[in-house]
């Protein structure tokens, strides 16, 4: 069976993730599934309660394992998969925990960076209220790769929907999604 498309789309939190990966999943050619990460909380045993969040978990490795092998298992069941997350350096979602669940690099990956900038951030995020000022700065050093992707989008200079377009543009081009590879290989 072919292995279904993952695009990851990583960023900072208020970059404009969540917005595009919702458009992206309606104007895309393939039909896609959607897993944010927050789903994460979503469906924890104390759903609705912000008392629990994996970032603040003692152990988050087997949860982000569990939930990166949810990913993968859709696309070893042909299914394409948008993934909108936050990979960062530190111990709660690395791109390592990530790429310790997939057996080789031989995965359709199309790695995306979404970004806007640091003013845009701040207003997103006052205006989103539900976040703790300051934590999508806090991010921008933290995220993890911070160069080494397949195309980046800006969600503030271009609308969500010309980004969507630019990243449904390079699903026809699977020769040039190497970011993912490279990775995988260079932490191997």
């Amino acid at each position: 069976m072919e292995k279904g498309k993952i695009i990851f789309l990583n960023g900072v939190s208020s970059s404009g993730k969540t917005t595009l990966s919702r458009i992206l999943q309606k104007r895309s050619p393939d039909s896609c599934f959607l897993l944010p990460v927050d789903i994460i909380n979503e469906i924890s045993p104390q759903k609705g309660s912000r008392s629990y969040d994996v970032r603040f978990t003692a152990d988050p490795k087997p949860v982000m394992s569990a939930f990166f092998g949810c990913v993968k298992a859709f696309s070893d069941n042909g299914q394409n998969v948008i993934v909108d997350t936050i990979f960062t350096k530190d111990a709660h979602f690395t791109l390592n925990n990530c790429l310790d669940v997939f057996p080789d690099c031989d995965y359709p990956v199309l790695f995306v960076h979404v970004i806007c900038p640091l003013e845009e951030l701040r207003r997103r995020e006052k205006e989103r209220g539900d976040r703790k000022t300051g934590w999508a700065e806090s991010l921008l050093s933290k995220l993890d790769p911070q160069y080494m992707y397949d195309i980046t989008v800006d969600t503030h200079n271009s609308t969500t929907e010309e980004c969507a377009d630019k990243i449904i543009e390079m699903l026809n081009y699977p020769e040039k999604w190497t970011a993912f590879k490279t990775l995988w290989q260079q932490c191997r």
